[in-house]
């Protein structure tokens, strides 16, 4: 079982993370991710994975109306692959490497949105940001950035059921492939578990600002969330 001050303040992180996750449609990785990795990289990503299956959960519970079923057949067997490139890519690359490249590859696909340019959403981009989002949650345990920016023109409540179905089906491929590849143990686990109880809390407290973001600022919501984890990663990786 992880110490109290551990729980303390990764829980906060996973709170945070959730809030903001239950009201655009991502962001639980990107705050939770670097707190958790500075206190414990032992940790990381299994255990942060463990808390990002469970929030799908509670997201399709108000949201599975809006899912984008034929969107989804495209954009899973794409995360399949991407997986098991992730797996790798945690055996042999270092993070600070992983980190960067992704960091990178995040902040040039929102700059191009600010430009104006826009991926229409086909079987092909759909597979493609799959695959993407499968290599960088895997590795690193923040995979929502390519889907986001491909569904960032469709409907709040769209953007949300749509993440949500696929980051709950993603995420159980990674752990099944780490697993597999004896990087997801006893330690992970119990983790993960502990911090479970912060993501139901952050959940809860951010119900209300789904108004907001419904309110026709889900674009602007999304590509904020988009370039912090960007920033992020790029910046815990070189410090």
């Amino acid at each position: 079982m992880p110490d109290i001050s551990f729980l303390l303040i990764a829980g906060t992180a996973v709170m945070v993370g959730a809030v903001v996750q239950s009201s655009v449609g991502l962001g639980l990785g990107l705050v939770a991710a670097p707190v958790v990795s500075f206190l414990d990289p032992t940790l990381m990503p299994g255990a942060l994975l463990i808390v990002t299956a469970v929030l799908p959960v509670f997201t399709l519970a108000a949201e599975w109306r809006h899912i984008d079923w034929r969107g989804l057949a495209w954009a899973l067997p794409g995360r399949l692959p991407g997986s098991v490139l992730g797996v790798w890519v945690v055996a042999t690359l270092t993070p600070e490497m992983m980190g960067v490249a992704v960091g990178a590859m995040v902040l040039v696909a929102v700059v191009l949105s600010l430009r104006a340019v826009r991926v229409r959403i086909t079987p092909g981009s759909l597979f493609g940001a799959g695959a993407l989002s499968g290599l960088t949650g895997t590795a690193t345990s923040i995979g929502g950035p390519p889907m986001a920016l491909l569904y960032q023109h469709e409907e709040a409540a769209r953007v949300r059921g749509t993440l949500a179905a696929f980051f709950l089906i993603g995420v159980m491929m990674s752990l099944a492939l780490l697993a597999a590849g004896g990087q997801l143990g006893a330690h992970e686990i119990r983790g993960g578990l502990a911090l479970v109880p912060f993501l139901i809390a952050g959940f809860l407290a951010g119900r209300p600002l789904r108004r907001v973001v419904d309110a026709g600022r889900m674009r602007t919501a999304l590509l904020a969330v988009v370039t912090v984890s960007g920033l992020v990663l790029v910046s815990s990786s070189l410090l």
